[in-house]
């Protein structure tokens, strides 16, 4: 299997989507499976932006047309009703296959993002040609309760899409990157799962995004990685989970 991890900077426009067409089509070929950070076709900081930047579902119907060539996973900030979600979509063999509201809304510090968006209320696992997979957004993985609601799905993958700003800096590195690692590869672990992270790069508002986008075996091993800070599209090959 061919995983693609799109380590992208999104901007605060729906420019973005003109962006990931033209990164899938240029990797199509070549991949099973292309993934993309949270919030891919919008940007992080989208506050009231939310109002005119939202999608509607059948404004992505591009992606739909793609995803017959090419497995995609994309972060939208999607307009529901009357309210905003920040969703994982999976799209394969012409449609919206499954999508995940984000669970777990942060709402301190830095994030405001409870303030805008509604959460969602349940993860689960779908079938793909790949096997199950299951999908979640960034701070739902902070959480011990998640873990255990994976394991109870049973997939065979997770993808993970994330926005992770960069803090914490030491001389030894960068403390919220360790943080990270150590929670993918626990739940990889526990979940006995090969875990996708695609974290973001780029400047919002003083915002720095690290990268490191990922790829961990079920025994815990990054078997691929991203560089820190780089914008960046590769396509690495593993070991299907059949």
């Amino acid at each position: 299997m061919r995983i693609t991890l799109a380590q992208t900077s999104p901007r605060l426009n729906r420019s973005n989507l003109d962006e990931v067409a033209s990164i899938i089509n240029a990797h199509k070929d070549e991949s099973d499976l292309i993934v993309f950070g949270e919030l891919s076709l919008n940007g992080y900081l989208l506050q009231d932006k939310l109002y005119e930047d939202a999608w509607e579902i059948d404004e992505l119907d591009i992606l739909k047309e793609l995803s017959l060539d090419v497995d995609i996973v994309v972060g939208a900030a999607i307009r529901d009703e009357e309210s905003f979600r920040n969703a994982a979509l999976y799209f394969s063999k012409g449609k919206l296959l499954s999508k995940h509201y984000k669970v777990h809304l942060p709402n301190y510090g830095m994030f405001e993002e409870a303030r805008y968006f509604k959460a969602g209320t349940i993860f689960e696992s779908f079938v793909t040609q790949f096997g199950r997979v299951s999908m979640v957004v960034c701070e739902d993985l902070w959480h011990k309760d998640v873990h255990e609601k994976l394991m109870k799905e049973n997939p065979s993958y997770i993808v993970a899409l994330v926005a992770s700003p960069a803090r914490g800096f030491s001389d030894s590195g960068l403390d919220i990157e360790d943080k990270w690692y150590e929670i993918i590869k626990t739940v990889a672990a526990e979940c006995r799962a090969k875990l996708v992270f695609v974290n973001r790069v780029g400047f919002e508002d003083g915002l720095g995004f690290w990268g490191g986008s990922c790829i961990v075996d079920k025994d815990a091993k990054i078997v691929h990685k991203l560089p820190r800070y780089e914008k960046t599209v590769k396509t690495f090959e593993i070991e299907e989970n059949l």
